[in-house]
């Protein structure tokens, strides 16, 4: 994901600051430099960017700090806030669907910014929280729009309506509401059509599919890639329908991702959910404060538990998962069986950056493809060892030479390869086990962080990481902020 490259910057602007011996008012200048450059370049308006420079400086004035406090963290917390205040769009708790009603949701955009695909996805997203989906396509001015949408919902196994004689698209939208209301389903998505720019004829048909079906929800499906064009976009759109919330897609791989969410944040419309890629997988929910952390390298636990409950849907062994890393029982299976489900997770980037000072432990500089072989690579080293082996987690075991060479051999790989995956299962085992420490999990995945535990539970994990992760983290303050997000979650 590109914007991963805007993170790494931003971070390393900000851990810059452990290089100086004293943080005064040009060191703040020297690193909010490094950061308005790197929004810049990744076409962030410049307004928006000097409004950030200004209100750092202002909540961090050099002079009036008290010396015994911690300026790094003083400067850090600034940055974070003024990230999350530019690209905060509204509140998206009123754009939740609601359970036992029936939810018309009205798709919006212009043509090539992939909006049947992202209908797709967001109908399949809510379809596993118990929904029952259908779409409709009233999309009758590009040709092949209702066979599109008629294989993604086959594929996704949603129902779907459509027609290929009917060119009035108001008269298809309302029709295939009246039969999934009739059918009871409780979510039904209309995809309407789209042009390569914006005009009129767009924007009346849009009024009058709108006023055939009575949408609860009309979203504004946006291509990422336009940058700051988009604030003129979601504006315009605004103006016409009432759009209540936007989705941003297109985000994987291209510079200009940070000026269109900021764009569209600046027009006070919520950002709900980000495309990432093509699959069906590559489609999350946005928060603003998550965004920005897992930006930053500062990870989401949550959205990490979250794609594990996705890809081991067995509360039982969700729970058994859990309970042996909570008593330190991570040994190379359980590695390998993560690994397994990360793959299945999707992007590697997305995931990785969901777990704290990980975004850049597992992850290639050089692509996608890179860190996919790496853990593939893992893996196949693992393949070569005994189950004894696997369900060992003495270092004394696994450290012996002959059965590192016997690996080695085995899995057709180096010796040098197989020391670096027990550093990484060393690394992981700590995380992992001091994450989960003091928490109480029964069944259902409910419960909380035992409040008794909180500073122990502190002082272990600043102990146990090594000191260039703790720094990424942001120190035994954010890993503070960490664990009560997890007290939140569970």
């Amino acid at each position: 994901m590109v914007l991963a490259e805007l993170g790494q910057r931003i971070s390393q602007a900000l851990g810059s600051l452990n290089a100086v011996p004293v943080v005064d008012e040009a060191v703040l200048d020297a690193c909010l430099k490094e950061i308005a450059t790197a929004l810049l370049q990744a076409d962030v308006n410049v307004r928006l960017v000097a409004n950030l420079r200004n209100n750092v400086k202002k909540r961090v004035n050099m002079e009036q700090l008290a010396s015994g406090l911690n300026k790094q963290k003083v400067i850090e917390k600034a940055v974070f806030d003024e990230l999350c205040s530019m690209l905060d769009g509204g509140d998206p708790k009123k754009t939740e669907l609601k359970k036992g009603k029936t939810n018309i949701v009205m798709f919006v955009g212009l043509q090539g910014a992939g909006k049947t695909t992202t209908c797709t996805k967001y109908a399949f997203l809510w379809k596993k929280k118990g929904f029952k989906p259908a779409m409709v396509c009233a999309d009758t001015f590009r040709a092949g729009a209702f066979d599109q949408l008629k294989q993604n919902a086959t594929k996704a196994q949603i129902p779907f309506y459509g027609s290929y004689t009917e060119t009035d698209p108001a008269i298809i939208a309302q029709q295939g509401v009246d039969r999934f209301k009739k059918e009871g389903r409780d979510l039904i998505i209309v995809d309407t059509s789209g042009r390569h720019k914006q005009e009129e004829a767009l924007f009346e048909e849009m009024r009058q599919v709108a006023a055939a079906v009575n949408p609860q929800h009309v979203i504004f499906v946006m291509d990422g890639s336009i940058g700051q064009a988009a604030f003129d976009q979601a504006k315009a759109f605004h103006e016409s329908v009432d759009v209540g919330q936007v989705i941003i897609t297109k985000l994987d791989g291209h510079a200009k991702g940070g000026g269109a969410l900021s764009a569209v944040a600046a027009t006070r419309s919520p950002i709900t959910f980000i495309g990432t890629g093509e699959h069906m997988h590559e489609f999350e929910s946005f928060e603003t404060q998550k965004f920005v952390g897992r930006l930053l390298g500062r990870g989401d636990w949550g959205s990490f538990i979250d794609k594990v409950k996705d890809v081991i849907p067995e509360e039982d062994a969700q729970q058994e998962l859990i309970d042996k890393i909570s008593k330190g029982e991570f040994t190379l299976r359980i590695m390998y069986e993560q690994f397994a489900n990360i793959m299945k997770m999707g992007p590697m980037g997305q995931v990785m950056s969901m777990i704290p000072g990980f975004s850049n432990a597992l992850m290639q500089p050089g692509s996608e493809k890179e860190s996919q072989a790496k853990i593939k690579r893992y893996m196949t080293i693992m393949d070569s060892m005994t189950e004894k082996e696997l369900d060992s987690s003495s270092t004394k075991l696994l450290g012996e030479q002959s059965r590192i060479l016997r690996w080695a051999r085995g899995s057709g790989s180096s010796v040098q390869d197989v020391l670096l995956l027990l550093e990484e299962y060393k690394r992981l085992a700590k995380v992992f086990s001091t994450a989960m420490k003091g928490m109480k999990l029964p069944k259902n995945m409910k419960g909380d962080i035992n409040p008794r535990n909180m500073q122990q539970n502190i002082a272990q994990m600043s102990r146990m990481l090594p000191p260039h992760m703790l720094k990424m983290m942001g120190g035994p303050a954010a890993i503070q902020s960490l664990i009560k997000q997890m007290e939140g979650k569970f």
